[in-house]
């Protein structure tokens, strides 16, 4: 059984990962800004606080747990995330950072923590979006979010190389649609084919296994546009 690390588990894709992972056995540090939903679970497996990813306090608090509790992680999902559709000459120089902050700067604050306890066939995932893929449709108003979701497949890329003699292996799934409370907010009325705990059980599987596989691989998970 597995030490795994999820972000962004208060709804939808993470929320669901949480517990099926959970349920299988495995122990799992489910970390978002709103623990309630995860809290009332009251699962053996999971164990949870409040956890903003851009304050340096709530990433102390992660490395203080992790010394008190676990001496290995074997998998980190890097799930939160933040979106703001708005044109882009109507965002602030400030909303444009936070998305990055999140999306970007919170997700690699968090490796850098994790990485010095992963074993060398550990496996960190990290989610991004099809928006963030060179080539993929592109929408308006998501100028920050897919671009910072075009940053961390960037930075997966070369997590993998830097860390390829001692590991653990990166990869990064860029989502296509999935029906999530974020894609209500992306695309009112938009009705997605594939649901959050179908999405999760994907990610679930591959979390665990797909290291064996692949390094430093984006894989597109998507069966439509957007």
């Amino acid at each position: 059984m597995a030490n795994i690390i999820i972000t962004g588990t208060s709804r939808g894709i993470g929320f669901e990962m949480a517990k099926l992972l959970a349920d299988e056995g495995h122990k799992v540090l489910a970390l978002s800004r709103n623990d309630k939903a995860i809290a009332q679970l009251n699962h053996k497996n999971i164990s949870g606080f409040p956890f903003d990813i851009t304050k340096s306090e709530d990433l102390k608090k992660v490395d203080d747990y992790l010394s008190q509790n676990w001496k290995i992680v074997d998998i980190l999902i890097n799930n939160a995330g933040m979106l703001l559709n708005q044109p882009f000459l109507e965002t602030s120089s400030e909303a444009f950072e936070m998305v990055y902050k999140v999306n970007v700067f919170g997700v690699a604050n968090l490796t850098k923590l994790v990485l010095p306890r992963m074993p060398k066939d550990g496996h960190v995932v990290t989610i991004s979006s099809m928006g963030g893929v060179q080539g993929s449709v592109k929408f308006p108003g998501l100028a920050a979010y897919s671009s910072s979701k075009g940053a961390v497949i960037t930075l997966t890329e070369l997590w993998a190389e830097e860390f390829k003699e001692t590991g653990p292996s990166f990869n990064v799934l860029a989502l296509g649609a999935v029906q999530t409370e974020m894609l209500k907010e992306a695309f009112p009325g938009y009705e997605a084919p594939t649901t959050a705990l179908e999405m999760a059980l994907y990610i679930k599987d591959f979390a665990l296994s797909g290291h064996k596989m692949y390094n430093g691989k984006l894989l597109q998970v998507s069966n439509s546009t957007p």
